[in-house]
């Protein structure tokens, strides 16, 4: 996993780089623009030159790595012009002495046809709409990770300039440059999720093609709405020790391949590997008017390589599951009410259930209305013997009721966001408006693993630590991925307690996985038309994408 620093953690990261390391910010600096020029060249197919570029500039520390990029760029037989939103003369410390290197090139010849350079005023502002026609890449080095006030004046002016690129219509045969942003683009507080006026059609920031952001991601490079801004997003070393980046105070990480095909190597299948070995789930879900949710969680637990599955459901609905369900998940019927829902007698029959079990994953398609059922689920999780997968209904069943998670027994809850509200006792939506902050306070307060469904998917765990997962798409936004979702959640966790895996670590790559098979079926089938069985049935490439 990887860290993801706020603006203050970062420059903490810096100074303890100079100072214990003695490696100058200036050296740092300089790194970062070497590797911003070597990823734009990767991205225009490995060379600069001959290329053309207009590069603006703040006066702060990313306008001196945007300088700095200049002076590279040029060597490298690239076009460049720099445009300053301010004077020389009023810039400061690092940046000061790049400008001013550039300055004095730009002076000594000013006949020099690849390098120009240009301190902004009214009179001079540059037509980006002209300038759109003839150049290649935008680099946005205006604003970094220090933003946090609102902008006015020509800054303000520039960035919604370099927005509308974005939108350009350029004359047919003409292609319009490709912007890019150093560090995140600018307008964004590095801090923050949302865009900067919180709205993604009138945001006053930039709207990136490709980021190259250095030394760790911040809140915004990887979090929505201001992620969608970012374009593709290169993370790059600058020369920055890696333990200084573990060791920092953040909580907040962001999930990778290597977390999840380190997981999948851990439960590799090996000679010795047979059903008992690979752990044996069961799932307490659907009834007689939600068959189909029991089906897509059974199918889905079965395929994520668990040994074992059974689903117990209502009398009512055992046949016509057992009927629609892989032929190698097994099904069992629980005693149910006149009107077909889960009695609350029926612990008594998951009680030996249980015996050989691993994992249990409640909740999808069960139907709470009825407080029989409310009763039996809190029954299974106060007197449960094994971790504990809880979704849709299973958690509409706890509303209100005073969770405890525990270390040996752990309770992983799987909200969309309505679900998670009423867990939360209110119906108020600002209630979790800074989604990382009560995803982090609600897994601490009960002792949790809380994964919070939405654009980006959440996963808190009880030490406080949140976990963004990078992978997904909007067409896992429809119904039956939930129940999908669950499904390879309780098969990954059954796994994990047979192979003494740890219980997040495990969730962290069942998200990150399930999230990539989302992504395969929507290459393969379009956000339109794309299926949760889709998704399950994408489950095999997902892991051979993570495998090779």
């Amino acid at each position: 996993m990887q860290k993801v620093l706020t603006a203050a953690e970062m420059r903490e990261v810096d100074r303890q780089t100079s100072e214990k390391y003695g490696i100058p910010s200036i050296l740092l600096m300089e790194n970062a623009a070497h590797a911003a020029a070597r990823v734009i060249a990767e991205k225009l197919g490995g060379s600069v030159a001959g290329k053309a570029f207009s590069i603006f500039c703040g006066k702060g520390s990313n306008g001196g790595d945007g300088a700095a990029l200049a002076r590279i760029l040029w060597t490298l037989g690239a076009q460049v012009n720099v445009y300053l939103f301010g004077k020389v003369e009023d810039t400061k410390g690092d940046a000061k002495v790049h400008f001013e290197i550039l300055k004095k090139i730009y002076d000594w010849d000013r006949d020099v046809p690849i390098l120009g350079f240009v301190e902004v005023s009214d009179e001079n502002f540059p037509d980006l709409h002209r300038l759109a026609v003839s150049k290649d890449v935008f680099v946005d080095a205006v604003f970094g990770t220090g933003l946090t006030r609102e902008l006015e004046g020509d800054l303000k002016k520039i960035i919604l300039h370099l927005r509308r690129v974005h939108n350009f219509r350029l004359p047919r045969g003409l292609r319009k440059p490709m912007i890019v942003s150093l560090d995140l683009p600018s307008g964004m507080n590095a801090d923050s999720g949302a865009a900067s006026v919180g709205n993604f059609i009138e945001a006053e920031n930039v709207w990136a093609d490709l980021t190259v952001t250095f030394t760790a991601p911040k809140l915004a490079n990887v979090f929505p709405p201001a992620s969608n801004f970012n374009g593709e997003l290169y993370l790059v070393n600058i020369g920055t020790p890696e333990h200084l980046i573990d060791n920092s105070e953040s909580k907040l990480f962001v999930s990778e391949n290597i977390d999840a095909a380190v997981w999948l190597n851990r439960t590799r299948f090996t000679s010795d590997s047979y059903k008992n070995k690979r752990g044996h789930a069961l799932l307490i879900v659907g009834s007689k008017e939600y068959t189909g949710a029991a089906v897509l969680a059974g199918n889905a637990t079965m395929l994520s390589g668990v040994g074992l599955t059974t689903i117990a459901t209502s009398e009512s609905a055992q046949s016509a599951i057992a009927a629609k369900v892989l032929d190698e998940v097994i099904t069992r019927s629980l005693p149910e009410t006149k009107n077909g829902s889960i009695a609350a007698k029926a612990f008594e029959t998951v009680e030996k259930l249980i015996e050989n079990i691993d994992v249990v994953g409640i909740g999808c398609g069960l139907s709470s209305t009825e407080k029989t059922t409310k009763d039996f689920v809190r029954e299974v999780v106060e007197k449960r013997r094994t971790p504990i997968v809880i979704d849709a209904d299973g958690l509409n069943a706890l509303s209100r009721f005073d969770l405890k998670g525990s270390e040996d027994l752990p309770l992983i809850l799987t909200p969309h966001e309505g679900e998670f509200l009423r867990l939360l006792g209110t119906k108020d939506k600002d209630v979790i408006k800074d989604r990382v902050k009560v995803v982090r306070d609600f897994a601490e307060k009960h002792q949790v693993i809380l994964v919070l469904k939405g654009e980006r998917i959440l996963i808190g765990a009880p030490d406080g630590t949140v976990v963004i997962n990078p992978t997904g798409n909007p067409g896992l936004g429809k119904a039956g991925n939930g129940d999908t979702l669950t499904g390879i959640i309780t098969g990954f966790v059954a796994q994990a307690v047979q192979m003494k895996i740890g219980i997040f670590e495990t969730v962290v790559a069942a998200v990150y996985i399930s999230s990539l098979a989302g992504d395969i079926a929507a290459r393969k089938f379009g956000k339109h038309s794309m299926l949760a069985s889709d998704v399950r049935e994408c489950l095999v490439e997902a892991f051979a994408e993570i495998e090779s």
